[in-house]
């Protein structure tokens, strides 16, 4: 059952990387608010566009400009959200992915021994195939097909080797507002039909989203204790990725003829495309005590029943953005911690 949980403080202050990401994004505005003047917050030096209170351009592979960072704040936790999550940018700039991926986490990791920091770190389940019948636990052997997932993969195994104090939590899909409206899920499905323009979405490729709403005061818990190593944190709920848009596009009230359905193996080599990696996270539902994610969405009145439930439309239902903002972007059942 889920319930909501109020964490112990933190040690403070507070860095969090990767801010342009939704996990990021939201972890700042959640953590600022939580402890005003404490956090910091890093973005690529190049996405000059995100600005704000405690945000600073320095990116994770700059090992001169992170440590000058380090010296000045003297950070006593760090909440990792980085990474280059573009699936077909990776395939093509493997060098790129690597930097940014491992290099950064290889960087964070010598200054949070050096510091003695507490430090979370934010995996993925594309570390995984989805060749089998997803459900996946923690001890599963990772086979990822893209680019992204090896590069998380040698994340994870430097931080287990290097730091083995540290807590990494894979997550699936982050369902929260974007600094820039196009770097989430619901961004780019709802981006299309706002535009009137077609999206196409995979029937066998499943997930497990969450609400940022629930994973932020997760991430706040995990920064305040002491678990460590590797735990799965997928949503309660699993949902293809047409499912997903299906949701979006009725919520939204948007034009269901926009919204079409294909297979994986229909969408071509690249880049390629996962299958069911849902994931089990019933082993830190236990560590906690509790369950820490309500499902995504919260109401089951709006989980697709069928492939044509978004064209089923009521007077009382008609769909709009804004309401689209209220259930998906946020969690209404959220209580002050959540």
């Amino acid at each position: 059952m889920f319930r909501a949980t109020a964490p112990t403080s933190i040690p403070l202050p507070l860095l969090i990387t990767g801010a342009a990401g939704v996990a990021g994004y939201n972890a700042l505005e959640y953590f600022r608010t939580r402890y005003p003047g404490q956090v910091v917050a890093i973005r690529q030096r190049d996405n000059w566009r995100l600005t704000g209170p405690g945000v600073v351009a320095c990116n994770a592979e700059d090992e001169q400009g992170l440590a000058q960072l380090f010296a000045e704040h003297r950070f006593a936790s760090v909440l990792d959200c980085a990474g280059n999550c573009a699936l077909k940018s990776c395939e093509l700039d493997p060098a790129m992915a690597w930097r940014i991926n491992v290099e950064g986490v290889r960087n964070l990791i010598g200054l949070v021994r050096q510091y003695e920091s507490r430090f979370v770190h934010l995996s993925i389940d594309l570390v995984f195939s989805g060749e089998a019948d997803g459900g996946h636990v923690e001890t599963d052997p990772t086979d990822p097909v893209t680019v992204y997932g090896k590069t998380m993969v040698a994340a994870e195994e430097l931080i287990e080797a290097e730091l083995p104090e540290a807590c990494v939590l894979r997550i699936s899909l982050p369902m929260g507002i974007s600094f820039n409206g196009h770097a989430g899920a619901i961004d780019w499905i709802q981006s299309r039909f706002k535009k009137s323009r077609p999206a196409t979405l995979y029937f066998d490729e499943v997930r497990t989203p969450t609400y940022t709403d629930c994973l932020n005061p997760l991430c706040e818990t995990m920064l305040a204790g002491d678990w460590s190593g590797l735990y799965h944190a997928g949503g309660p709920r699993s949902l293809s990725l047409y499912e997903i848009a299906q949701i979006v596009n009725r919520v939204g009230g948007y034009d269901p003829r926009h919204l079409h359905g294909c297979p994986r193996m229909a969408a071509g080599p690249m880049p390629p495309r996962a299958g069911n990696v849902t994931m089990n996270s019933s082993k830190l539902t236990r560590a906690l005590g509790y369950q820490p994610f309500h499902a995504w969405p919260y109401d089951e009145r709006l989980v697709p029943t069928h492939p044509e439930w978004h064209f089923e439309r009521s007077a009382d239902e008609p769909g709009s953005a804004a309401l689209l903002e209220e259930v998906l972007y946020r969690n209404p059942l959220r209580s002050s911690e959540c």
